[in-house]
């Protein structure tokens, strides 16, 4: 079990959200030992934002960013992992709340040779706006507005039960909202695919080559428990090719991606 975590969060342009994020992460049974912001190109209300926040918090919020120019989320991840500095990375969203156990049972499940894939519950839209207008963070299973209730259930004792069917060869319902690994396994299959730019498969992508490089995936459900607010679909126009990338990982059995960590990109931290 890793003694703490670098908690790696992706942006972009919803400060709002943002804000709610970072709020539950601060406000966690296990505080992560620092919080990556990867910024994918957000303007200077995020940047403010996180300014405001870091003042009310001795936690390290470290802030990478870079220039939009497009959907580039594979290359600022790269880039704060890079820079975190703690053996165990746990990954999310600037638009998801954190369950407060959320960093205590990604770190509590963490082992050698695998990865953690979390469930999300999706918050509705009026719910996601009265949310955000309140600045409330504080969100369970019995709450209104949630669409997949299932998801939203927190219990150790089942989850464990559910562990026990855990199928470590599928990368089924991965998702960089609810992820965890190692930055050594990272490393090792040469992180986020870069080639993949646009919304879609990223995750996925990067799951495969570590299965294929034998680490595997368990399956955290009932535990890490996190939201996701509401908000219009990315254009999802480079899918079909990212897909593709995906499947060619998959049949080829990839552990290396061409285009990754090991290509240094230019990123400021504010």
């Amino acid at each position: 079990m890793p003694n703490s975590a670098s908690l790696l969060i992706s942006t972009y342009n919803w400060p709002q959200a943002l804000e709610l994020c970072l709020l539950s992460a601060l406000d966690q049974t296990v505080l992560p030992g620092e919080i990556l912001i990867a910024d994918d190109g957000s303007t200077e209300e995020t940047k403010l934002l996180i300014q405001d926040l870091r003042k009310k918090t001795t936690v390290p919020i470290r802030h990478f960013w870079h220039e939009d120019i497009g959907f580039r989320k594979t290359i600022i991840l790269n880039e704060a992992v890079r820079h975190s500095q703690f053996d165990y990375i746990i990954q999310t969203d600037g638009d998801i709340l954190l369950h407060r156990r959320f960093i205590e049972e990604h770190l509590a499940n963490a082992k050698e040779g695998f990865y953690l894939r979390g469930s999300r519950t999706l918050i509705d839209e009026p719910t996601t706006k009265e949310l955000i207008s309140s600045k409330n963070y504080l969100i369970n299973w019995l709450s209104k507005g949630i669409k997949n209730r299932f998801n939203s259930i927190h219990n150790r004792f089942i989850s464990k039960i559910f562990m026990l069917f855990n199928n470590p060869h599928s990368i089924e319902g991965v998702k960089g909202c609810n992820f965890s690994f190692w930055k050594k396994d990272f490393v090792g299959v040469n992180g986020f695919n870069t080639e993949i730019v646009g919304w879609g498969r990223e995750d996925s992508e990067l799951a495969i080559r570590l299965i294929n490089n034998q680490v595997y995936k368990q399956h955290l459900k009932f535990q890490a428990v996190c939201f996701h607010l509401h908000h219009t679909i990315f254009s999802r126009d480079r899918d079909e090719r990212n897909m593709k990338m995906l499947e060619a990982a998959i049949q080829n059995k990839t552990v290396w991606a061409e285009q990754g960590y090991t290509q240094t990109n230019p990123v400021i931290e504010y």
